[in-house]
């Protein structure tokens, strides 16, 4: 999946997740199933990925080859990508990784923060998805807390479903 394409996807998943946790009543930000999180939960949560993901993109390009190393294979496009993250949160049998493991519930007085904050980071994360060179985005890697370590291109396009993973969950199940 070329660039723009990738940040293209991330618009659009963004747009509907921001556009349908506005149009929910104020008292469903702080409630979710018995056991599971709220829907703002959901939010901060995405907000927290995008805000590792854009940090790690800020770091000088060489600081990421020193810390994490280069691909040593092809990017593998956006469908092998969505599949390999169903197959490893299957496996994972509903554990939570990183920042996100003891998450507080965010108060409805953060609401619009929240919600405009994963607007902006949106933007950012298109923005630098736009302007990294095709080199640097499948042969430097990152590591995810599930998925291991990927390919820059990877972990973009594994954002846009992120976003469209809670999403689903939240009109699902909310």
């Amino acid at each position: 999946m070329d660039k723009d394409s990738i940040a293209d996807l991330i618009e659009d998943k963004n747009k509907a997740l921001v556009t349908w946790i506005s149009k929910q009543e104020d008292d469903k930000w702080l409630e979710g199933p018995k056991g599971k999180w709220t829907t703002g939960q959901h939010a901060l949560h995405l907000l927290q990925s995008f805000k590792l993901l854009n940090n790690a993109l800020s770091m000088p390009k060489f600081l990421l080859r020193y810390k994490y190393g280069k691909s040593n294979r092809e990017v593998r496009d956006y469908q092998t990508v969505v599949n390999r993250y169903q197959e490893r949160l299957k496996n994972a049998e509903g554990g939570t990784f990183g920042p996100s493991r003891n998450m507080k519930t965010p108060l409805l007085t953060e609401k619009q923060f929240i919600l405009d904050r994963l607007q902006v980071e949106s933007k950012k994360l298109q923005y630098k998805a736009r302007k990294i060179s095709d080199k640097n985005l499948d042969t430097l890697i990152l590591p995810h807390p599930l998925m291991g370590k990927m390919p820059i291109r990877e972990i973009i396009m594994w954002t846009a479903h992120h976003i469209e993973h809670h999403t689903n969950t939240l009109e699902e199940k909310y």
